[in-house]
């Protein structure tokens, strides 16, 4: 800093600037809650919500617009810490983070279950993270004054295929995250409006696009200290409102331990309650018919087919109403078309009714350690390692994954020098973990909420929040009477972990407002993210290959708009794969870290700490850590082994998810890299890439 009293000043003015958006934000708040008393329709409110968030973002994004190379890519590095550390948290604290991992703590308990890995993992993952963040990269990289994680590897190895295969890995882990983060715009966008997902999504991408598109990381910045502090308000808000509720007292992450007791003696309740052992018998009956049909899929496929047409023509010989004549006929065009795809979906659909029909409706128990038992069968000894084992596998890869995220390393090149690069590390966790340690509050004090008022309810009387959701997406929320009795089990509804977050105002009985305030929380969470990884693509695409493969003349401003029209196309293509739903947002979000992990933190932390790694060694551990990263997921997809005609299941070795590919990933990487540096060792470049550690001051 050139100037400390003139860097202080502007502090000073960020700061009345902040204290302005948040009582404004305040006051908007109380306008609409006391609109809603007085009779605003929950029609109004939610586009009103949507179009004052968009509206506020994108204001921003065009006060902050540049052309300028140094503003558009690292802010003009003049960002002070605490503000750096509030935009790293938003950037952060995706959709995953906001929408996602309540729900997976409510679903996969604080341990996680065999299957699926979670639960406490995210949150010791994810904010693990970034000690390895502030220890190992951080600073290190901001000495060296670079625009993107592709250029370290450009300086520290030389040569072109360091750099090369650093962008394609940075396009790579960084599309997978921004379709989650578009899947949750749609999801957010579609409840609020009542429009179709797909155009939900096209409505939250306009406000990816003025923020992200104008003005680059000087725009995004400050739009993401924007949205943090809006997605810290909706996320502490509810779940503040439910402790008082549940328990009389609003510090939640202090409290809601006496409700994990109370979910215990409901789930003890509920695993012997005979209606639940109905639904379950139901459920596996279900699962069976599914496995005789894999047994002879030709025979099943035309067997269904028959029935579904004899079900037609039956209507219409009764003319029966159109409604259900246009349902018979939709149940028959979506009857497999192929064995490989009636493989695929008669697989997913037994797994799902067998897990269904296991105690709890295959929702391990809240507060259980690990799934299984070490004192228990060989089965339930060899469950209960499995799971310990993807626990500490998904936590490895979250952790590692968090030090090789190049749209979060990019963050800490805006700041003016490397001790406010590793002061904004601190504050980054400093606001990640004022939400983190809300979330598994708000787990236990939704399932509570749900297990005794919710469950039990008639199938008559159940709230409107349930069928609006469903009318979102069947597969975040339904509801069956799967035993006829028509009393809601615990077994008979199925949620989403995207649903848990969004829904809680209207399960908790809290006015619309807050409901509009949480998804505009959540809206904040996935653009300001979805901003961060659009940019990085699209510099990766401009400033890391075409200027240096393809045309290595072109001047300064012409790079920064094509960025720009790179960026636009990139979030046309995530949009039209996010309108597919490939997954959840968790899945999503934990491949990319594995990917990051595996493609970058080896061959960088080595670079950094290790002079003898060179462009050989770098070149061997990104290509062969992403390649075995990539081979697991591929080789475990339902899709991919339904289309090569591969055993239903999953080939995984030693029990690992696939999600977890990055545990493999990383130690290849690391192998590759040091066998390379030492077998083929660096013999001259322009500049010894084994100096440019101590040059940079490493």
């Amino acid at each position: 800093m050139a100037d400390p009293a003139g860097f202080a000043a502007y502090k000073r003015r960020l700061h009345r600037k902040l204290a302005a958006f948040v009582a404004g934000l305040l006051a908007v708040l109380s306008l609409l809650a006391w609109a809603e008393q007085h009779g605003l329709s929950r029609f109004w409110l939610g586009p009103i919500f949507i179009f004052i968030s968009v509206m506020v973002y994108a204001i921003i994004g065009i006060a902050g617009r540049t052309s300028d190379p140094e503003e558009y890519y690292v802010a003009g590095r003049r960002i002070p810490a605490m503000y750096n550390g509030m935009a790293a948290a938003a950037d952060w604290m995706s959709a995953a983070s906001f929408i996602s991992l309540a729900g997976g703590l409510y679903l996969q308990g604080f341990a996680g279950t065999d299957m699926q890995p979670g639960g406490l993992a995210y949150v010791l993952g994810w904010s693990g993270g970034f000690c390895l963040v502030a220890l190992l990269v951080a600073p290190h990289l901001r000495r060296l004054n670079l625009y993107t994680v592709p250029d370290y590897f450009s300086v520290r190895y030389g040569g072109r295929w360091p750099r090369i295969i650093a962008a394609v890995s940075a396009v790579l882990c960084s599309f997978v995250y921004v379709v989650a983060q578009i899947y949750g715009i749609g999801l957010i966008a579609s409840r609020l409006t009542g429009v179709q997902f797909e155009i939900g999504i096209l409505l939250g991408l306009g406000g990816v696009l003025l923020c992200s598109f104008l003005g680059g990381m000087r725009a995004i910045t400050w739009t993401q200290v924007a949205q943090y502090v809006v997605l810290l308000l909706a996320f502490l808000i509810p779940v503040s409102w439910l402790a008082y509720k549940q328990l009389g007292n609003p510090m939640a992450p202090l409290v809601y331990g006496t409700q994990i007791q109370k979910i215990s003696e409901l789930e003890k309740k509920l695993e012997q309650d005979p209606a639940e052992r109905r639904v379950r018998e139901v459920f596996l009956q279900r699962a069976k018919d599914y496995e005789r049909k894999l047994q002879d899929i030709p025979a099943a496929m035309q067997a269904d087919r028959s029935a579904a047409q004899a079900r037609v023509r039956q209507l219409k010989a009764q003319d029966a109403d159109s409604a259900d004549i246009v349902q018979a006929n939709r149940a028959l065009t979506s009857l497999p078309k192929d064995e490989a795809s009636a493989r695929e979906s008669w697989t997913r659909a037994m797994q799902e009714n067998y897990e269904r029909a296991r105690p709890l409706g295959g929702v391990p128990r809240q507060a259980e350690p690990f799934a299984g038992d070490p004192q228990g069968t060989p089965a339930q000894r060899e469950a209960f390692n499995t799971s310990r084992l993807n626990f500490l596998a998904l936590m490895f890869c979250l952790m590692v994954g968090t030090a090789g995220l190049p749209h979060l390393l990019t963050r800490y090149y805006t700041t003016p020098t490397v001790a406010e690069a590793r002061a904004s590390v601190a504050w980054s966790l400093f606001f990640i973990v004022l939400v983190y340690v809300s979330a598994p509050a708000l787990a236990a004090l939704v399932k509570f909420e749900v297990m005794n008022n919710l469950v039990g309810s008639s199938f008559d009387a159940l709230p409107s929040w349930i069928a609006q959701w469903s009318r979102v997406d069947p597969s975040l929320l339904s509801v069956q009477d799967v035993n006829g009795d028509r009393i809601l089990q615990w077994g008979e509804i199925r949620l989403g972990a995207d649903i848990i977050m969004l829904a809680t105002p209207e399960l908790g009985g809290l006015p619309y407002v807050v409901s509009g305030l949480v998804a505009a929380g959540g809206l904040a969470a996935a653009l300001s993210t979805a901003d961060g990884l659009l940019l990085t693509i699209s510099n990766a695409l401009v400033r890391d290959i075409y200027c240096h493969e393809i045309n290595r003349e072109i001047s300064p401003e012409y790079r920064v708009i094509l960025s720009k029209f790179a960026l636009l196309a990139m979030a046309l293509v995530a949009a039209a794969v996010a309108s597919v739903k490939p997954a959840e947002i968790l899945p999503l979000v934990a491949a990319s870290f594995s990917l990051a992990a595996s493609a970058f933190v080896p061959a960088m932390v080595l670079g950094i700490f290790w002079r003898r790694a060179n462009a050989a060694g770098a070149v061997a551990g990104m290509a062969c850590g992403l390649g075995v990263t990539i081979y697991y997921m591929a080789v475990n997809a339902p899709s991919v082994r339904a289309f090569f005609a591969m055993p239903p299941g999953a080939s995984l070795w030693f029990g690992i998810q696939p999600i977890s590919a990055g545990v493999f990933g990383v130690p290849a990487g690391v192998v590759a890299t040091v066998l390379a540096s030492w077998l083929w060792p660096a013999r001259e470049s322009r500049a010894d890439p084994r100096d440019i550690p101590r040059a940079a001051g490493f």
